[in-house]
This record gives structure tokens, C-alpha cells and sequence, in this order.
């Protein structure tokens, strides 16, 4: 989603719910990277999600200590939309010129966004020909409330730094998480804090784009109530045995079993749905991201529940890292995925 024009060197801010993320990369090109700078400083749920002054002007202090600590010396940014406050869908139109079709699909917008066109921002792409339609082609269309954009935009710039364009995190993630040359479809399954954002591509562009409201807080949560213990200490059980029947008599399992098999449902409802639109296009592997990559046993649980296999995906892929920054990296470089997917856009 381009609020404004697009200029040279920029880098990547991502507002986390537990962190801020920074990122500055070197384009090689042939879609490889090198880590020009990066920067990460933890931040607590009160302080992302309050709206007052104070929280704010903490939140500004954490994102320039981030920035400061990377040495990235330009002000240009390109800033993610969590998916809690973008929406984003997949529409067919009729075959007609680029050019056509950006005259007639403003008059379209409002009958699929859920907001009142004047109170969005709105940015579309065309995918190419629908792929169960031949006279029809298909568009993504994403829209964020303007108050929100606007908010956010203020927020940044009051803090000395250029925002250049912002774009929801599912496309972002597309970029950095999904290998070159995939043929058949993808489910990236990128678990947060807070909720879960799905994504079902094909080739390399997004079909599916959904946000479910379970997140670790929701496993956390089940875990206290089940093992009468307290947050820190089911977050560590959590992150440490995970699903694994075999560790602590498989009480951890059992204990979040109910969360999980609703968070089952949605994986296979995503698929069932890209199934029906797309009949002759399989999904041929899903992607884990965020805490789907590190809670143990948690792959072989969606594999089970989906019948289709599982790997833990690497948002550093196509990124040339050195040693020093990988033995620096290695406790929080799957978190990366929204800020790597940013700093991956096109600064053309």
C-alpha cells in the first residue's frame, strides 16, 4: 500500500506487540539481499497497545534506541500495518487494459471493503488472469481506516524520520518467508503475540489473506487455567516442551488441546476454501512463522491435523548475513519475517 512516492535507500520499521524491529538491506539483485544494519528493542503489550501520551512518547523513545543502535543513518522508512488493523482480499473482474481498469474499479471498492470508502485508504494490484475464470482476472485489494494511517504516519514522522510508503504485514511476510520458484500454493502460518495471520499464495502472489484471534496469549492463557501456574511460568513450558507428548507427561499438550484444535479448524477451513476456488491448484506445503517456528512439536501438529507437510520458514533466506550478526541473531531471528519482507520491497 504506497501512501507516498517511493525514493533511494530506506529501511524497514516494524511496531511489534513485543519488540521493535529495524532493518536496512543491501539489493544484490536476482531477489538476494546482503544486511546492511539491523536493530531490535523488546517492549512490553501495555506500551504497543495504550493510547496515551506516555505510552506514545515511550514507544518513540524504543523505536529511535532501535534505529540508533543499528547505525542506520537514513531517515526514509517503510512502515508495516499489523493485520489487525488492515484488510485485505482477493476479487475477480472482468478482462479489460490496466489502464481501464484503474478508471473503473474506484467505483468498485466500496462494495468490498468493510469501511466507508471516504474513511479508507485503498491500494490495489493486479494478480493476472483468475485462475478458475478465463474472462475474468484477478485484483488485492487492501484498505486501512484513514484515522488509523493518519495516526500512525503523524506518529513516525514526529519522530524525525520520512515515511515513504506503508504495507500491510501478510504482504510483507509473502516476500521474505516464501522460497523462489514455488509452483503450487503455500500456507504461511505466522504466529504472534496477540493473533495469527494466514496466508495462502500462489506463484508469488497472495490469494488467501486472513487473521485469526489466536495467538501464544491464547496458548498461555488455557495453560495458567489448566496448570494452575503463572504467566512467565506457562510461557517457558510452552516455549520449552511445546506440543511433545513425552515432556512433562504431555501436560502441556493436554492443557492447550482446546486452543489448538479451534486454531486447527481455521488451517483447514483456509484450505478447504482455497481449495474450492482454485480446484486444480494444490497447497504443496505450509510455511511456520513467529512462534509456529519455535514451539516445539508444533510443525508435526499441523501436519497431522492438515495432512499437508510443514517446515519452519526462514524470513533470512535470501539475505547474506555475516557470522557476527548471525551469533547476534540467533535468539530472535525468526521474528524478523514483517521487518525483512519491508526492507525487501522494491526501492524503485
Amino acid at each position: 500500500m504506497r501512501l507516498l512516492k517511493g525514493v533511494g535507500d530506506f529501511f524497514a520499521l516494524d511496531i511489534g506487540t513485543n519488540a521493535v524491529r529495524v532493518v536496512q538491506l543491501e539489493n544484490n539483485g536476482q531477489n538476494n539481499w546482503t544486511l546492511a544494519h539491523y536493530g531490535y528493542a523488546p517492549v512490553d503489550l501495555q506500551t504497543t497497545s495504550a493510547s496515551s501520551k506516555e505510552s506514545e512518547r515511550r514507544l518513540g523513545e524504543i523505536i529511535m534506541t532501535a534505529v540508533g543502535q543499528s547505525g542506520i543513518k537514513t531517515k526514509n522508512v517503510v512502515i508495516g500495518l499489523p493485520s489487525q488493523k488492515s484488510f485485505m482480499t482477493v476479487i475477480d473482474v472482468p478482462n479489460m487494459p490496466e489502464a481501464e481498469l484503474r478508471n473503473t474499479i474506484k467505483y468498485q471498492i466500496d462494495q468490498y471493503i468493510p469501511m466507508a470508502i471516504d474513511e479508507a485508504k485503498v491500494d490495489w494490484a493486479l494478480l493476472g488472469q483468475s485462475m478458475h475464470n478465463p474472462q475474468q482476472q484477478e485484483v488485492l485489494l487492501a484498505s486501512t481506516a484513514n484515522s488509523y494511517a493518519e495516526e500512525r504516519l503523524e506518529f513516525v514522522e514526529s519522530l524525525g524520520l520520512n515515511v515513504i510508503a506503508a504495507e500491510p504485514d501478510p504482504i510483507a511476510i509473502i516476500r521474505s518467508l516464501l522460497p523462489s520458484d514455488i509452483k503450487d500454493g503455500r500456507l504461511i502460518i505466522d504466529v504472534g503475540e496477540l493473533s495469527t495471520n494466514l496466508v495462502i499464495t500462489y506463484g508469488d502472489t497472495p490469494r488467501l489473506v486472513r487473521t485469526i484471534p489466536t495467538g501464544l496469549a491464547s496458548l498461555i492463557k488455557a495453560a495458567v487455567q489448566n496448570l494452575n501456574v503463572q504467566e512467565d511460568q506457562a510461557r517457558q513450558f510452552i516455549i520449552k516442551f511445546g506440543l511433545a507428548p513425552d515432556r512433562l507427561e504431555g501436560q502441556v499438550f493436554r492443557a492447550v488441546e482446546n486452543v489448538l484444535e479451534g486454531f486447527a479448524a481455521e488451517l483447514t477451513k483456509s484450505i478447504k476454501f482455497f481449495q474450492t476456488r482454485y480446484p486444480n491448484t494444490p497447497v504443496g506445503g505450509i510455511l511456520l512463522s513467529g512462534y509456529a517456528s519455535v514451539i516445539p512439536k508444533f510443525g508435526e501438529y499441523v501436519t497431522a491435523k492438515t495432512g499437508v507437510a510443514s517446515v519452519q520458514a526462514n524470513p533470512w533466506q535470501k539475505v547474506k548475513v555475516q557470522q557476527s550478526d548471525q551469533q547476534q541473531l540467533i535468539a530472535i531471528a525468526t521474528e524478523f519475517a514483517t521487518a525483512v519482507g519491508l526492507a525487501q520491497r522494491s526501492n524503485k
